[in-house]
């Protein structure tokens, strides 16, 4: 037994006993106790920047190194969006392979810097974050899809003039968010890409020539082929109308009080041609029937009055209505006096 004590107490001796981290009470104790802990902690921090100095260098020249290639590439790919006449997708496209360059450059720097980072644990940390990012930025996403398929695709391009969703104009510029619209008044409209891609569009200017109607009415006393041979003569004498397809006057409906032309002609699409052609053609078509002599009827009404005090008032092929008295022979009697005497209604 004595031995085994004896063993036991030298043991003690010689294990040396476990440090812990002290607390911050403990720490502050410490430190006003002995400064110099203090100093050793700066001392630990400074040579543990001194270790990580390299690794600062070469990710900060790593990172510098993604971003001139991302400055490259977007400038690479406007040059070949202004070569292939597609500046609007250039530079969309430029602007999106820069930034994954330069994430992906970050990414880099971080692995360098922190050799234990792991960008498979940063996806997998996000990943429900990432769902309400989702949600928050959905519309965002979609009309930046939207104008990236619309710029792929080109149903329409930069000056041509469309019809979207209600809006008239001409296209200025095609965004990550929305399409610019001049209207013809002079006001800018900004549509949504995600409705410009899900709406019908109709462009006006898709074609070199557009083809404009005008409805003429002649009288039904008038000669059919001399007015249409007028009326084309007047149009194919006109420089903003085209001559290939040439100017048509089809008769086309009769009216209550007119025969109806339909009157078709082809100009250059844009907006302002058509308008000033079609100022241009009613002007030469008004002028060229008037010097013919063709009428071109108003709409005529026949209104009927009646007196219905009189006599006759209800009587088919006997009651005169709006006409004056007769010339001979006897006058309608008023209602109130044929029915006083109970004579029988004249005629």
């Amino acid at each position: 037994m004595e031995i085994t004590s004896c063993m036991f107490e030298a043991y003690a001796q010689t294990v040396a006993p476990v440090e812990t981290d002290p607390s911050p009470d403990t720490l502050a104790e410490a430190v006003q106790r002995d400064p110099g802990i203090l100093l050793d902690k700066i001392q630990s921090w400074v040579e543990g920047f001194q270790r990580l100095l390299p690794n600062l260098v070469v990710a900060f020249l790593l990172f510098g190194v993604f971003v001139g290639l991302g400055w490259g590439l977007q400038k690479a790919i406007r040059r070949w969006g202004d070569r292939h006449d597609r500046a609007n997708l250039g530079a969309i496209l430029g602007s999106f392979m820069k930034w994954v360059v330069v994430i992906l450059g970050a990414l880099v720097a971080l692995i360098v810097v922190i050799p234990t980072f792991k960008p498979g644990d940063l996806i997998a940390g996000l990943g429900i974050g990432s769902v309400a990012i989702g949600f928050a930025f959905k519309d965002i996403l979609q009309n930046w899809l939207a104008g990236l398929l619309l710029l792929i695709r080109r149903p329409f391009r930069i000056g041509d003039e469309i019809v979207v969703n209600g809006y008239e104009g001409k296209v200025e510029w095609i965004e990550t968010r929305a399409t610019m619209l001049r209207t013809y008044d002079g006001r800018r409209a900004i549509i949504p890409n995600a409705d410009v891609f899900t709406n019908a569009v109709t462009v006006n200017t898709a074609f070199r020539l557009r083809r404009t109607e005008l409805d003429v009415g002649i009288g039904y006393g008038d000669m059919v082929g001399m007015a249409r041979d007028t009326m084309l003569q007047a149009m194919s004498a006109l420089d903003v109308v085209e001559k290939d397809p040439a100017p048509e006057a089809l008769p086309w409906t009769l009216g209550d009080s007119a025969m109806v032309f339909k009157v078709r002609w082809w100009t250059d699409s844009h907006r302002s041609n058509v308008v000033h052609a079609q100022a241009a053609v009613v002007e030469a078509i008004k002028t060229a029937l008037d010097k013919a002599g063709i009428d071109m009827p108003y709409p005529t009404q026949v209104v009927l009055f009646h007196d219905q005090t009189e006599e006759l008032d209800g009587l088919r092929g006997q009651q005169r209505e709006g006409w004056p008295p007769r010339r001979s022979g006897p006058q309608p009697r008023p209602a109130w006096l044929a029915r006083h005497d109970g004579a029988p209604r004249d005629g």
